[in-house]
């Protein structure tokens, strides 16, 4: 379905690929703890006339993560929630770009 998952993109890749983002991480604290909650963005980038090869790479990853347990060092995983998914069209009229934010909720196991 796609060529890989690239955080930063070799010059050989070919679309459809997945690019991690931006993340954006706040305190979530409670009385008996320390918490965050992270908004972490992903990229889809096809080239391909229309939406229907990005969307179904987009409902790949909204089923693989929206409400799914993670797995994260250091953490306990409270819930991960899609916050949006948009479909964007490029400059470049061949590419078409797919937004999506998830928002997961952990706790640190540990005090630092």
């Amino acid at each position: 379905m796609i060529t890989g998952v690239f955080d930063f993109v070799p010059e050989t890749a070919r679309r459809p690929y997945i690019t991690l983002g931006e993340a954006i991480e706040t305190p979530d604290n409670t009385h008996s703890g320390y918490g965050r909650q992270t908004l972490l963005t992903l990229h889809v980038w096809t080239e391909i006339r229309g939406y229907a090869q990005g969307n179904a790479i987009v409902d790949r990853l909204v089923a693989l993560l929206d409400h799914q347990p993670l797995t994260i060092t250091g953490r306990r995983w409270i819930s991960t929630r899609l916050e949006f998914a948009q479909a964007l069209p490029d400059p470049d009229p061949r590419i078409r770009h797919h937004v999506l934010r998830f928002r997961i909720t952990s706790t640190i196991l540990q005090e630092v």
